[in-house]
């Protein structure tokens, strides 16, 4: 629900939705999701207001802040050969290089703008990112959070949320990585050219890098790591404000993880209808009485819900809910895709985060499991290219992979694929009865499915505690639309092995 993604041009499939382009995307509700910041439109007058088919808004400039860091930059005209070159800017990137770095190897950053602040909101669970010593990092925390299933129905969820501080947590790793020896270069890679024991990185500015390593940072661009199956993901789609308003009817000390009510849209007929089909829930951080964030989201789809659409829902919905918005200091246009095949492996380039498949594929969550990975990816470089060892290269790729994707954790994502399938085939009652069997589990069922910590035995019984606690009438829909995701799912668990 939340992950920061610039998408590929392979994604655009509303043709009034711009999404950026970069070789060098991402990890992000959300923390785990990919946002686009919205430009500013011809014609917006700032600071006024339009009414017409989607949002009203009142949208700023397009404001791009960068770190007032002084990098040390790759001197090009050395030639040196660089034991690892990562491609992209973003968290998982600089996660990675850092750690490579600090084992004492020569680590090369190319990114187009790499002291930009990501133009993100991420959010996470505190636990996640108290395990990462990362709490700092959060500039606000909630006690816990709130589910609207419908209107006569809620749920709360007794576990901390936080938003992330985007500046500060660039700023720590950035500081990380020029401390520890981490060179950058401001450059698109275009191209990589692989040799018997080295790769050739040809920028957009005319400049080479030879690195012994490339790392593909690049979110779900997927610019450098190669897939050998078609690509069809689920898509979630979301629009999100940070706005300050008149006032607005929640809690301050609670999230609002999900609200699946729909009685905003009682009087228009075409937009519940297209809800009840496909659903979408607002997700909503509120700061203060009169500042928050809140988001219109569709979970998943294939195709993905047009960006219209959601704004319109979300108009909708603020009206109902009678939040009166004063100014919008932000907006986002977030596209995750989700599932999918993971990319061949092994392979020469090595992956991390959207571009290595890490995205989990039933809630678009992604941030927290990247940086997870990170420690796992650099150990692994620094394993077969530290102490001089110089491994045959072929060792290393597929040690990179192998530890980041073994089969646990493949059949993890098979699992979580087979729960994204039947998510894509619920409607609106479908998936209430869904959530209401999800949050009713022992925390610990619905935190691990969540964060990615539970593994295929918990994960069937999960499954079976899931069908439970379902209703009769969700248990038949279960069967009935599951059947086929499940006998998929099988199947590819038997044909994968190590």
């Amino acid at each position: 629900m939340s992950t920061l993604l610039k998408i590929h041009h392979k994604f655009e499939f509303w043709s009034h939705v711009r999404f950026s382009e970069r070789c060098s995307h991402l990890s992000v509700p959300k923390g785990h999701q990919h946002y686009i910041r919205k430009p500013h439109e011809k014609g917006f007058k700032k600071g006024s207001v339009r009414v017409s088919s989607t949002l009203l808004e009142l949208v700023p400039e397009t404001k791009k802040e960068n770190l007032e860091f002084e990098l040390p930059f790759y001197d090009s005209s050395k030639g040196l050969l660089v034991d690892l070159a990562v491609v992209g800017g973003g968290p998982a990137g600089l996660a990675v290089a850092q750690q490579v770095s600090n084992a004492g190897l020569s680590v090369c950053a190319i990114d187009p703008n790499p002291k930009l602040i990501w133009p993100n909101n991420y959010g996470v669970w505190v636990d996640e990112f108290e395990a990462m010593d990362l709490l700092d990092c959060l500039d606000t925390t909630w006690s816990g959070a709130v589910v609207y299933i419908d209107e006569n129905l809620k749920k709360n969820l007794d576990r901390p949320y936080g938003r992330v501080n985007r500046k500060l947590l660039k700023s720590k790793m950035m500081q990380k990585c020029i401390s520890t020896g981490v060179k950058f270069h401001q450059a698109k890679v275009m191209k990589v050219v692989h040799g018997e024991s080295k790769s050739q990185l040809m920028c957009n500015d005319g400049v080479t890098i030879q690195a012994s390593v490339v790392l593909d940072a690049t979110g779900f661009a997927r610019c450098l790591v190669q897939y050998d199956k078609p690509y069809n993901p689920g898509y979630q789609v979301a629009y999100g404000i940070l706005a300050e308003v008149e006032g607005h009817p929640f809690d301050v000390d609670k999230m609002l993880f999900m609200d699946w009510r729909d009685s905003h849209l009682v009087d228009n007929k075409e937009l519940r209808g297209r809800n009840s089909k496909i659903p979408t829930f607002l997700y909503a951080m509120p700061f203060s009485s009169n500042r928050i964030f809140l988001e219109e989201t569709s979970l998943v789809a294939r195709p993905g819900v047009p960006m219209e659409d959601i704004q319109q829902r979300m108009d909708a919905r603020l009206r109902h809910l009678g939040i009166n918005i004063k100014r919008i200091e932000e907006d986002e246009r977030c596209v995750i895709p989700m599932g999918g095949p993971l990319p061949v492996i092994p392979q020469r380039v090595v992956g991390i985060g959207g571009t290595a498949g890490l995205v989990h594929p039933s809630t678009g969550y992604m941030v927290a499991r990247t940086l997870a990975a990170a420690p796992i990816v650099a150990s692994t470089i620094v394993q077969y290219l530290g102490s001089g060892g110089r491994q045959d290269g072929s060792e290393l790729f597929e040690g990179v992979w192998k530890n980041l994707w073994p089969i646990e954790r493949r059949r993890q994502r098979e699992f979580f694929c087979f729960g994204m399938d039947i998510l894509l085939k619920l409607d609106l009652p479908g998936t209430r009865k869904f959530f209401d069997a999800f949050f009713d589990l022992e925390p610990r069922y619905w935190h691990g499915f969540l964060s990615s910590r539970l593994y295929l035995p918990e994960l069937i019984v999960f499954g079976f505690s899931l069908f439970a606690h379902a209703s009769n009438s969700s248990r038949l829909e279960i069967m009935s639309k599951g059947t086929l995701p499940l006998l998929n799912m099988v199947n590819n668990l038997v044909k994968d092995t190590d």
